[in-house]
């Protein structure tokens, strides 16, 4: 994805903050994206993320689609007022969640209200479902790993 077209998708998520006076301030997307951060390196071992795509793609490719893509209109919902699955490849939001909230959703499933995401526990290991977060996390554009990492895991 060139850095450009993540600009445009990003741009359409720029936060919004109101100061003391009440009035609107937005916020740039070189903050909300840390551009001026360094590049974080991921050391991913090669191994689990095979693992981690295996597991996918036997459990959850079926909803998420091929290489975690989502589903056409996953923004919209349907007519039970849920969301379809959403993408999980950096183009959608599970990058706005810590790990532990990712590994919590994958084993408790989503809010019934909104998804139909099933609950994994007891169905996948917990080291598969490591292995499945992170070959998710290999997926995302270095900006939104970035991101990712000075939002949840540098702290």
């Amino acid at each position: 994805m060139s850095i450009r077209i993540l600009l445009m998708f990003v741009g359409g998520f720029l936060l919004a903050a109101c100061d003391d006076a009440g009035q609107q301030e937005t916020r740039s997307l070189k903050e909300i994206l840390n551009l001026n951060s360094e590049r974080v390196v991921r050391n991913f071992d090669p191994e689990q993320i095979k693992r981690g795509e295996s597991v996918f793609q036997a459990n959850c490719e079926n909803c998420h689609g091929k290489n975690a893509a989502g589903t056409a209109d996953w923004r919209t919902p349907t007519a039970d007022g849920k969301f379809p699955p959403p993408p999980l490849d950096g183009t959608a939001h599970a990058w706005h969640h810590s790990t532990a909230v990712l590994k919590k959703t994958i084993l408790q499933g989503g809010p019934p209200e909104f998804s139909t995401m099933p609950a994994w526990e007891g169905i996948l290991t917990e080291q598969q479902v490591d292995d499945v977060i992170v070959w998710i996390k290999s997926l995302w554009p270095d900006e939104i790993y970035t991101t990712w990492y000075h939002n949840f895991e540098e702290k």
